[in-house]
């Protein structure tokens, strides 16, 4: 069988599955049930200065649904710990000693002085913990405050804080990135900078689930009032795995180790962010719906994946889909793929038509020989992938590639000058990079 051992940083855990720094590490009780179901580590719930801030006694959190009431996006107002420093180091002290095959990192967040993290980094440090995560994510209440995203989204204060950090620590230095930006790469070349030892993403989006469509004002509230809060589950994995693949294919930052975060739910996630460029994943939001057993399903799904594909570790999966990531104008324009329809599997649904004839190419009949059927007009498709992405039944329509670069608007071999004007400096589309 595949070996799930992780070694990230140097900090060795029996499989790449860490629980992230959230609700569920919010005291030794958690954490222990988590080692207990077989979880290779956890973040602590990120620790700050004493007196401990107060959170809310009311809602903290509010969740977008599927039809079928499944929780696809999660949003809390949670701040950081509200429990005093000292019992927080004491758990995370005997929870290290209880496992000392886990991986145990805590993460922190303090003021923007020097002072203050030579004074709490070492004594965090003394619990024995693995590693110390720098939380500069925390979209709410903490940036307010002048710490979380609100440092995250200065390179310079990342670097000043991550040197801090590194002044005092001895363990390895994680740097916990915030989306709430227009380009992960300076935020992650600045922790660098800073000495870093790597970085974990995403944390959580700035949002508002809704409004209560009784009273008209959002939701949820507290004593009628709300704020936003930070968005994470399901709906999230695709921007964090870009950000995810962005570092880890651009020279300046691709050895920068990652833990990936932001939406792993099944064992095809954790192989998402391991082959676009992370050494191992955490995991919030499942925990919290699902609960702690969740880990089996995730440790079997990836185990059997690995044995499938014949991937003798999770190491040697780490980065195999990265070289494949690249800028649209690198694009092959001669390539040329088709959709087709699996007579045999198709429910007669008409949704890949409906969608196809008002807002796509009108590529897909509805009727052949006065019966109804959905087929393909090759000479329309232009590959755009819509109708496998409404299709109910999998499989049933997928994609083609075609020998030679045809233009199927035209008929016409596709020519090099289509494709040296994606390379022009006219051209609008065009990047540099």
């Amino acid at each position: 069988m595949a070996d799930l051992k992780c070694k990230f940083l140097g900090i060795e855990s029996p499989n790449p599955f860490w629980l992230a720094s959230a609700p569920p590490t919010d005291k030794a009780y958690n954490v222990n049930r988590a080692f207990e179901a077989g979880w290779g580590g956890a973040v602590w719930k990120t620790l700050g200065e004493d007196p401990p801030i107060v959170n809310v006694s009311g809602p903290r959190y509010a969740a977008i649904h599927s039809n079928d009431r499944r929780v696809i996006g999660f949003n809390n107002i949670e701040l950081i710990t509200d429990r005093p420093l000292q019992t927080n180091l004491d758990e995370i002290r005997q929870i290290k000693r209880d496992w000392p095959d886990r991986a145990l990192v805590v993460s922190v967040m303090f003021a923007m002085n020097k002072e203050t993290w030579a004074k709490y980094i070492p004594m965090i440090e003394d619990t024995g913990c693995d590693g110390i995560e720098l939380n500069f994510g925390c979209p709410h209440g903490m940036s307010e405050r002048g710490m979380g995203a609100a440092v995250g989204q200065v390179p310079e204060y990342i670097q000043m804080a991550t040197e801090w950090a590194k002044d005092a620590a001895s363990v390895p230095v994680i740097v916990k990135l915030t989306p709430n930006i227009t380009h992960i790469l300076p935020p992650a070349k600045a922790a660098m900078d800073g000495g870093a030892d790597g970085v974990s993403l995403i944390n959580t989006l700035n949002s508002i689930m809704r409004v209560d469509y009784d009273t008209l004002t959002m939701y949820p509230t507290t004593d009628g009032m709300g704020t936003h809060g930070g968005y994470c589950g399901e709906a999230v994995k695709p921007i964090a795995l870009n950000m995810v693949a962005e570092i880890a294919r651009t020279q300046a930052t691709s050895q920068l180790p990652i833990s990936g975060i932001g939406g792993v739910t099944d064992w095809r996630d954790a192989v998402d962010f391991l082959a676009l460029g992370a050494s191992n994943v955490q995991v919030c939001t499942a925990a919290m719906v699902y609960g702690f057993r969740i880990i089996d399903d995730l440790t079997d799904g990836l185990s059997t994946f690995l044995d499938e594909k014949g991937i003798a570790s999770v190491a040697d999966l780490v980065g195999r889909a990265v070289p494949s990531v690249t800028d649209w104008q690198h694009l092959n324009l001669n390539h040329v793929e088709k959709a087709v329809i699996d007579q045999s599997s198709c429910i007669q649904c008409g949704r890949c038509h409906e969608v196809c004839e008002d807002t796509s190419h009108q590529a897909i009949t509805h009727t052949v020989d006065g019966e109804r059927r959905f087929t393909v007009i090759d000479e329309e498709c232009v590959g755009c992938n819509l109708c496998v992405s409404v299709c109910p039944v999998e499989d049933c329509i997928t994609m083609k590639p075609l020998t030679g670069g045809v233009d199927p608007r035209t008929g016409q071999p596709i020519s090099d000058d289509r494709l040296e004007w994606t390379r022009h400096p006219n051209n609008p589309m065009r990047q540099d990079g």
